[in-house]
Formats: structure tokens, C-alpha cells, sequence
């Protein structure tokens, strides 16, 4: 009989594990009622944020994307020691020329919608200042949270615990390691750009593929259940929000059981950031369970974090990466994005090919619901605020479920995906995009008839 692998863990060691790990799911997981709405504690914390600073944060913002500009030039142009030979300020501002000139792009606009100069269409409230005054705010208050607090998750081994217990689960349905049902979770519950922050650290530590970390931030930076509320009540429909939700379920459900298995995402390499992989195999011995390796290798995890600056250090970096990586991107990407949505008709253009589909699956006012299949790439809020001119409750409904089903919106989850390290590209996201639209849409409007 083979001899079981025995680590000897102290209480210690055991409380280390549990006590960070208990807070950090209290935090980003544990949905609570507040002012009567559900949420999570690190939304409430970033609400708190918006409400006693919403009038500076575009400010803050702007003086934030000007700065990463600026260190950007800098490096480019003088070339400092201090940046090149620090690890976490080199890969800052070091950046390929891509993305320097979404940085200038980004600098630009923030510029021009902040002091309301040069061409309308750059700041007016429906693109630049919707991301200057509306949404980069909310993402510096989530980011300086989820930030601070997100080691609570990667560091004390909460997804070593997941890793082992759901990896029976993982693999076979969704392609993925157990420990990516974190990222999901906390996209769900908390927002999907908690989820991308998440992976996105994952996969720069080394424990997912390139393919891996594409498919989970393509695929389960779902959107928070407080936001899906918001849009079913753009709709007029929030007293469906149950049936709406169980069919966002079901849709999403499906769509992560099939994106992951087609391309572009099925042929993403299984090969890890700069080649370095951490030696975390979620492979279960002999004579043990789910439960006590999973126990085994959250322990030894949490065992090697006992330097209480290490934590702090690595929350302000975290902060800091976002703020400064993702704000520029953001704000470029976002704006030219939503610019194309106000200002061409090109959105309907391309909702044209849709109207036949519509129309086949009995969807009444198919033309009008066309443009909206397609606007949601540049914002997810698009679609439902075009729909509530549609008289049809059917129509409405699928529409609000179609946009929260779809994730990439380039306002927000796909411009934040370009900023990372993930490995996708603007074409991945055109595609996946697509493919999310059409794999959900028939189930959508199957469920819809069934609830009309």
C-alpha cells in the first residue's frame, strides 16, 4: 500500500491560512443587504470613496493618466536606472509601442473631456465624459480596494483550497483549473473588473496559460448581480429580475462551456508569462481527498507569508498597476468606441445581418433590436438604454439579457482586458464578442418565449 505524503502543519500555520482567507471571502464574496440593495463589503467601501470624492475623481484621474504618460516618455527618452532596474516601474513604463500610443491617445482625451476643449465628439457626455466622469471613477474606487485587498485571495491559499476541491469540475466542463472558480465567483457577486484584476495577477505569477487566462477573463468577468439589476430596471421589467437572472445563468453557462473549445480561444498557447510556471499541480495523491489536499496546500501556502510589509507592498503595486496600466487604455479605447456608437451609423450597419436571425426566432420589432445585438461592444448600459423605446416586453427582455451575457464591452471589461497582461488582442475580442451573441441569443429568446 503506497505511503500517504504527510506535511506536518502547526495551528499557527492552519489559523494563517483561515483567518486571511475568511476576510478576504467576506470582502469579495459574501453578498449582503445594505441601504436595500445586495452587494459585497468591498462595493460598499468603494461607494463610500465615490460619494465623498465623486466631484475631484475625474481630476485625480486625469492628473493619474497624465503621469503614466509622462513616466512613459521618460523612460522612452532618458531611459533612467531607477525605472529599468526595478522590476514592478520597468514593466510599468516600459511599454511596446502599442501601447505607448494608446497612452498618448488615453492622455489626449482625458485632456481634451476634462477641460471640454477641441471637438465635442471627444467629450461630450455620451463618450469621453462618460468614462472621465462616470466610469473611471468607479474603477478608481475599486481598484484602490480590490487592489489593497485582492493578496487576501492570491496569498494565504483560498485558491489552493478551490484549486484541489473544484478541479473535478473545472477541467472536464470548462478546460480550467479548480482555482479559477474564484475569479468567477468574485466577478459575480462583486464585478467584472475584480475578476480581470484577478486573473490578470494569476496569470502574471505564473499560475495560468496564456490560453487559460484568456478564456477566464474573456469568459467569467461576468457581470456583478447588482449592475444586472440596474440594467433590467433600464427596461422597465426589474419586477423579472428572478427569471432574468436564471436565464443570464443558463445562457452564460453555456456560452463558457463552448468559447473555450472554438477559436480564437482554443488556440491560445498553454504557455506561461515570460515562461515561468509555478509548480502548483492540482492533481490529487493516492489516500488523499479533495478536501485534506486542498487543506495540505492552502496551509503550505499561507505558511511562506508571514512578512506583514510584503502584503501591504504588494496591494500598493497592485493599486498602483491598475491606476496607472489600465486608466490610459481605458479611457483611449472606451471613448474611440463609444465615439463610433454616437457619431456613425456604423453599429447598425452591422446589426443589419442580425434582423433575419430575429426574425426567425420570432422576436417582434427585430429592426429596431438589431443595432443593439452590436452597440454593446462599445458599453454594456448601450443596449438597454436604445431598448427602452421598444413597446415589446419580450423584445426588452431579451435585449437586457443579451447585454449582460455578452462581457466584452470595451468601456470597461475589454479595455481593462487590453490593459492587462492577458494575451488577448482587439480581433480576439471582436470574435469572442460575436460568437458569445450568438451562442446565447437562441437560448435567450427560447426562455423569453417561454416566460411571455
Amino acid at each position: 500500500m503506497e505511503k500517504p505524503i504527510n506535511f506536518n502543519y502547526s495551528s499557527t500555520n492552519l489559523l494563517k491560512f483561515i483567518i486571511p482567507s475568511l476576510i478576504g471571502t467576506l470582502l469579495f464574496m459574501t453578498p449582503i443587504l445594505y441601504h436595500g440593495e445586495v452587494t459585497i463589503p468591498i462595493a460598499i467601501l468603494s461607494n463610500f470613496v465615490l460619494k465623498h470624492l465623486n466631484n475631484l475623481l475625474p481630476a485625480i484621474m486625469t492628473g493619474i493618466i497624465c503621469i503614466t504618460f509622462l513616466g512613459t516618455i521618460i523612460t522612452k527618452l532618458f531611459k533612467p536606472q531607477m525605472i529599468l532596474n526595478s522590476k514592478f516601474l520597468n514593466t510599468l513604463f516600459n511599454v511596446s509601442p502599442l501601447w505607448f500610443s494608446s497612452r498618448i491617445l488615453g492622455t489626449i482625451f482625458a485632456i481634451s473631456t476634462f477641460y471640454k476643449i477641441g471637438p465635442e465628439w471627444i467629450w461630450s457626455e455620451n463618450t469621453g465624459g462618460l468614462l472621465l466622469n462616470d466610469l473611471l471613477p468607479i474603477l478608481f474606487a475599486v481598484f484602490l480596494f480590490a487592489g489593497m485587498f485582492i493578496p487576501l485571495l492570491l496569498d494565504f491559499g483560498l485558491l489552493e483550497f478551490f484549486g484541489a476541491l473544484l478541479t473535478k469540475i473545472m477541467r472536464p466542463i470548462f478546460t480550467l483549473p479548480g482555482r479559477s472558480s474564484i475569479d468567477c465567483i468574485a466577478s459575480w457577486l462583486g464585478d467584472g473588473t475584480i475578476g480581470v484584476l484577478l486573473t490578470s495577477k494569476q496569470y502574471e505569477d505564473g499560475y495560468y496559460t496564456k490560453r487559460e487566462a484568456a478564456v477566464i477573463g474573456t469568459t467569467f468577468s461576468a457581470v456583478s448581480i447588482t449592475f444586472s439589476l440596474v440594467v433590467i430596471s433600464q427596461v422597465n421589467l426589474g419586477h423579472m429580475f428572478v427569471p432574468f437572472y436564471l436565464t443570464i445563468l443558463l445562457a452564460g453557462i453555456t456560452a463558457a462551456m463552448i468559447t473555450p473549445r472554438i477559436p480564437p480561444l482554443s488556440k491560445k498557447p498553454d504557455t506561461y508569462f515570460n515562461n515561468v510556471k509555478k509548480d502548483d499541480s492540482e492533481a490529487i495523491p493516492k489516500n488523499y481527498s479533495s478536501f485534506k489536499w486542498g487543506l495540505e496546500k492552502a496551509v503550505e501556502k499561507a505558511s511562506k507569508n508571514d512578512n506583514p510589509m510584503n502584503f501591504i507592498k504588494q496591494g500598493v503595486q497592485n493599486i498602483l498597476d491598475m491606476w496607472l496600466g489600465v486608466a490610459p487604455v481605458v479611457m483611449a479605447m472606451g471613448t474611440l468606441a463609444l465615439v463610433f456608437a454616437e457619431y456613425t451609423p456604423i453599429f447598425k450597419w452591422l446589426g443589419l445581418p442580425f434582423i433575419p436571425l430575429l426574425k426567425l426566432l420570432q422576436v417582434p420589432e427585430a429592426k429596431e433590436a438589431s443595432q443593439t445585438l452590436v452597440v454593446g461592444f462599445a458599453d454594456m448600459f448601450l443596449p438597454s438604454v436604445i431598448g427602452t423605446s421598444i413597446k415589446s416586453e419580450l423584445t426588452r427582455f431579451v435585449i437586457a439579457c443579451v447585454s449582460v451575457t455578452q462581457l466584452i464591452y470595451m468601456s470597461e471589461v475589454g479595455g481593462l482586458l487590453l490593459g492587462s497582461k492577458i494575451p488577448v488582442s482587439i480581433k480576439d475580442l471582436i470574435i469572442i464578442f460575436i460568437e458569445r451573441t450568438l451562442i446565447t441569443l437562441p437560448i435567450i429568446v427560447f426562455m423569453a418565449h417561454i416566460i411571455f
